[in-house]
């Protein structure tokens, strides 16, 4: 034998639930966010290239610029580690494509070596970004322990910019190995992003890094660095203990900020992307922001008229791919 509910209960349960509803709808809200896919298939634009005197058999392009010069072609400069040059064993090389269709882009030569006598690291040059604004073009670069920057009106030939120290260092720290800016303008100012790691007395690292970035108004005098992303899924699947937060690229896309961030190079590449409607919070500790996860390494996102594109490295780190990416639009439910 069944027994029902009082009616004042069942009212009491209803009002209940109703309150309960909504408390939980007070506390949360729908977001947009956008996730990247790639929309097309890849194809070649360079391969491993003839350094000469300092070829070596495990040498590996790795973290590059893509961007487009003021006579209409395309640059791509890369850091080639591994390679016979003294010291740290790294250098810039180019390549130069006539459209993002071409298939193999014509190699150029060494573009960049690091230059001891402005306080560089020998061998130390990493990861260069170009910026072009007003006609001029801004590279950004690494020098194993600095952020660095140089200037050219051709987008193809690069002079440093020095500062009241004879150098082109810009801003090092907090962490060791300060390297793979990236600038993004917002308004009027300009945000660079860029990675470091913990170094410890008997030279090995640490499993502590972190992207991090610092602003300014005129490329000169930057802000103190502020953590952008760090550890969450990533950590645990890096190459190595401090590779988790490599090469960070960001895309202002629409009203959102959506962060490509490295874990894995080689044949595993992986990537992951975190969209934020805050340019300075990605997500520190956690995977709140996080909306997709891409097979590429170190990529550059490009835009050629209304169509986006992603440049990578190959999965045999022997030279860069491209292929078209788009970013789907998706409706979260997410806690305030």
């Amino acid at each position: 034998m069944f027994k029902f509910f009082p009616d004042r209960l069942v009212a009491a349960m209803t009002k209940i639930f109703i309150l309960t509803w909504v408390a939980m709808l007070s506390c949360s809200r729908t977001e947009t966010v956008y996730i990247p896919v790639i929309d097309g298939e890849w194809q070649n634009i360079a391969d491993m290239p003839d350094l000469g005197e300092y070829n070596a058999e495990r040498q590996q392009p790795v973290d590059f610029a893509v961007w487009k010069a003021k006579d209409g072609t395309w640059q791509l400069w890369s850091c080639i580690r591994g390679t016979k040059y003294p010291g740290r064993g790294r250098l810039f090389y180019r390549w130069e494509g006539r459209s993002l269709a071409d298939t193999s882009w014509k190699p150029m030569g060494i573009a960049m070596e690091a230059d001891p006598a402005l306080n560089e690291v020998t061998g130390g040059l990493q990861a260069p970004f170009v910026y072009e604004e007003n006609g001029i073009y801004y590279m950004f670069y690494g020098d194993w322990n600095n952020i660095c920057l140089a200037k050219s009106e051709d987008g193809k030939n690069f002079t440093r910019v020095l500062n009241e120290k004879g150098t082109a260092a810009l801003f090092s720290g907090p962490l060791y190995n300060t390297r793979d800016p990236m600038v993004l303008k917002i308004a009027d100012t300009y945000y660079c992003y860029y990675c470091a790691h913990n170094e410890i007395d008997n030279g090995t690292f640490e499993a502590q890094g972190a992207i991090y970035c610092r602003t300014s108004k005129d490329m000169k005098k930057w802000s103190e660095p502020a953590v952008v992303s760090r550890g969450g899924t990533p950590l645990l699947e890096a190459d190595c203990p401090h590779c988790d937060m490599e090469c960070p690229f960001v895309v202002h896309y629409r009203d959102r900020f959506i962060l490509f961030r490295s874990q894995l190079y080689g044949r595993n590449r992986l990537n992951t992307q975190y969209c934020s409607a805050d340019p300075l919070d990605f997500g520190d500790g956690h995977d709140d922001f996080m909306v997709g996860r891409l097979h590429v390494a170190a990529p550059e996102v490009i835009r050629e008229g209304d169509q986006y594109y992603v440049v990578s490295l190959k999965r045999r780190l022997n030279g860069m791919e491209i292929a078209k990416i788009k970013f789907m639009e998706e409706k979260r439910t997410v806690r305030k």
